[in-house]
């Protein structure tokens, strides 16, 4: 290798590598120390005060939003995986028996991906409008006696944003997928289909087994986008989050960029939020490698 080529490479591999330890690695760091402190934003690093395990405590005790926001992720993680994830592998499904017009279904359940979520909120809103949005309008609750807030009611809000969100997640997961079964060896599901098996039993015992791989990252990715869930929420709400809306990422930007400014509180939740997104992601990939390396 010449000397030229050396510094290539350490070029190629050194640039990402800063990159990823100034963007990643320091202000993960730097959150889980200031998750022990007490620093309003203002001033030095001389104004910020070590407060020990107190923010995690106000956490679990005092901040009346801090559960419900811990509810309200696992319910958008709960619908993302026995909703979304199910019925973007049936597009896939379906798709990939390259049924008539397969291309344009593909295109037109795959659109909501290639919107922003900024966007998505701002479609969705008009579709939920309380006076003139599609859904009310069809189903005559349009009218100031009964009018039904689809985003105001703390009760449907939630339900109202997962539909948004599970919207444009299926058709992610529906490419995941595509991704996968085109990456199928042919054989399996013809030796399958010799030995008697119909459809569905070749997809479930040959086919979904196969895909392991494509299974492990479509997991990963429905828990990051789940515990993430940011951009439709704040959207839809204008700003201050809406009561029923709490999510731990609203909360997190809350208190370090919101009005009464706690940088050492905000991080403390978002430690809470690092640690509930890596622990079951490390778990299930160490029992997945686990199993693989046995002989």
């Amino acid at each position: 290798m010449t000397p030229r080529d050396r510094v290539l490479v350490g070029l190629m591999l050194g640039i990402p590598v800063l990159a990823d330890l100034a963007f990643v690695w320091f202000p993960a760091l730097s959150s889980v120390v200031l998750s022990f402190t007490r620093w309003n934003g203002i001033g030095g690093l001389d104004q910020i005060k070590p407060y020990g395990v107190e923010n995690y405590r106000i956490a679990a005790t005092v901040d009346p939003q801090f559960w419900p926001a811990v509810q309200h992720n696992a319910i958008w993680l709960l619908v993302f995986v026995c909703l979304a994830t199910p019925l973007g592998m049936l597009f896939a499904v379906i798709i990939d028996r390259n049924i008539q017009g397969s291309r344009v279904y593909q295109s037109v359940l795959f659109l909501p991906v290639m919107l922003s979520l900024a966007l998505i909120g701002i479609i969705w809103e008009l579709i939920y409008s309380p006076n003139y949005g599609l859904i009310n309008s069809i189903t005559g609750h349009n009218h100031d006696d009964n009018l039904v807030n689809w985003l105001g009611d703390p009760h449907l809000n939630l339900w109202a944003v997962l539909v948004e969100a599970c919207w444009r997640q299926a058709g992610y997961v529906m490419i995941l997928y595509l991704a996968g079964l085109k990456a199928v060896d042919p054989s399996l599901r013809e030796a399958a289909l010799i030995d008697g098996s119909n459809a569905w039993q070749t997809f479930f015992r040959v086919v979904f087994p196969v895909m392991k791989p494509i299974n492990v990252v479509i997991l990963v990715v429905t828990l990051i986008e789940s515990l993430r869930a940011y951009d439709l929420v704040y959207i839809n709400s204008h700003g201050p989050v809406l009561p029923g809306l709490e999510l731990l990422s609203i909360l997190v930007t809350q208190n370090i960029l919101g009005e009464q400014t706690r940088i050492g509180y905000g991080s403390a939740l978002g430690v809470v939020l690092l640690v509930i997104s890596l622990v079951p992601i490390s778990v299930f990939l160490y029992q997945t490698f686990r199993r693989e390396e046995r002989p």
